[in-house]
C-alpha cells in the first residue's frame, strides 16, 4: 500500500467514526437491512469533477457488495443535470456513505474548479500554478489530488519531501549562505536526496542566493510584476523560478508573462467554496 492509499484509508476510517458513531440510528429505525435500491449523484452547478476514485474507495470500504457504476471520470467538465455515478445496493448502506461521499467530492470539485480556472488564465506562457500547505488538516492528499485533476502543480506535499528556506529559517540560521549550506550539508548526512528551493524578498537577498547557489528554485516572495521581470533577468534560467504571496486571479497573468516557471497560490485550497452536488434516489 503507497503512502497515500494509507493516508486516505485513515482520513475514511475517521470520517465514518465522527458521522456513525455507535449507529445511524435514523436510517436503522425505518429501512429494512434487506431493503435495495439505487441512488445517483447529480450535479447542480457548472465545474470540474473530482473525487469519483475516492467515492468509490468510500463505499467499498463501508460495504464491499455496493455497485457502483461511473458515467463521467474525474476531471470532467460538469454542468446542472449532469449524473456522474449511479449507486446500486442495500438501502442502508446507501443512506449512510451519502454525506461522507459528498462532502469529499463537493470539495475536491471545488477544488479542481478553482485551479482549472486559474490554469486556463495561464494557457499560452510557460508557468504552471502551484498548489501550497494551505490545506483542511487531515485532507491536503485529496486536495492535492483535486489540484492535479483541476490542471496543476503540487508544490511540497509536506514538510518531508523538499527543503524550503522561507524567511524566519533564513533569518533563525544566520543569513542566506548559512542557511542554503546548513541544508546541503544536512541532507549530505542524512542520505537525502531533497530539492532545495529558498525565498528571497527583494533583489539583494536574490543576488545573495545567486552568489552562493546550490538550490534548486528560488521563490520571490510579494514581488511586483515589475520587481519579478528584474528578478527573472537575473536568474538567467539557472534555476527554476516561482511567485508568490499576494497574487490573486487579476494579477496572476501580469506575473505570469515575467516568465516566472511557477506561481503558488494559496487560494486554491484555503477559501474554496464546494460545488453543488446531491445523491438521490432513483
Amino acid at each position: 500500500m503507497t503512502k497515500e492509499q494509507e493516508l486516505i484509508d485513515r482520513l475514511i476510517d475517521l470520517a465514518f467514526a465522527e458521522d456513525i458513531g455507535d449507529g445511524d440510528h435514523t436510517t436503522l429505525s425505518c429501512i429494512p437491512a434487506t431493503e435495495m435500491g439505487k441512488s445517483k449523484l447529480l450535479i447542480k452547478e457548472p465545474g470540474i469533477l473530482a473525487g469519483i476514485e475516492v467515492a468509490k474507495e468510500v463505499f467499498r470500504r463501508f460495504d464491499p457488495t455496493l455497485k457502483v457504476e461511473v458515467f463521467m471520470p474525474d476531471g470532467s467538465e460538469v454542468k446542472p443535470g449532469d449524473v456522474p455515478m449511479v449507486v446500486e445496493g442495500k438501502v442502508q448502506s446507501l443512506l449512510q456513505t451519502e454525506r461522507l461521499m459528498l462532502n469529499i467530492m463537493q470539495r475536491m470539485s471545488g477544488i479542481a474548479t478553482m485551479t482549472h480556472k486559474y490554469a486556463e488564465q495561464l494557457k499560452g506562457t510557460r508557468t504552471r500554478v502551484l498548489d501550497t500547505r494551505k490545506t483542511t488538516p487531515g485532507m491536503r492528499i485529496l486536495e492535492k489530488m483535486a489540484v492535479k485533476i483541476g490542471g496543476g502543480v503540487n508544490h511540497r506535499i509536506g514538510l518531508f519531501d523538499m527543503i524550503l528556506l522561507k524567511d524566519n529559517h533564513v533569518d533563525f540560521a544566520g543569513g542566506i549562505d548559512k542557511a542554503i549550506l546548513r541544508a546541503k550539508e544536512y541532507c549530505k548526512e542524512k542520505g537525502k536526496d531533497l530539492k532545495i528551493e529558498i525565498e528571497v524578498r527583494n533583489l539583494d537577498e536574490l543576488q545573495q542566493v545567486l552568489n552562493v547557489g546550490g538550490v534548486d528554485r528560488i521563490m520571490f516572495d510579494n514581488f511586483t510584476p515589475e520587481l519579478t521581470r528584474k528578478a527573472v533577468e537575473m536568474v538567467g534560467g539557472r534555476y527554476e523560478t516561482e511567485s508568490s504571496g499576494g497574487i490573486t486571479f487579476d494579477t496572476l497573468r501580469d506575473y505570469a508573462e515575467c516568465g516566472v516557471d511557477f506561481i503558488s497560490v494559496g487560494a486554491l485550497t484555503h477559501s474554496v467554496k464546494g460545488l453543488d452536488m446531491s445523491f438521490k434516489a432513483c
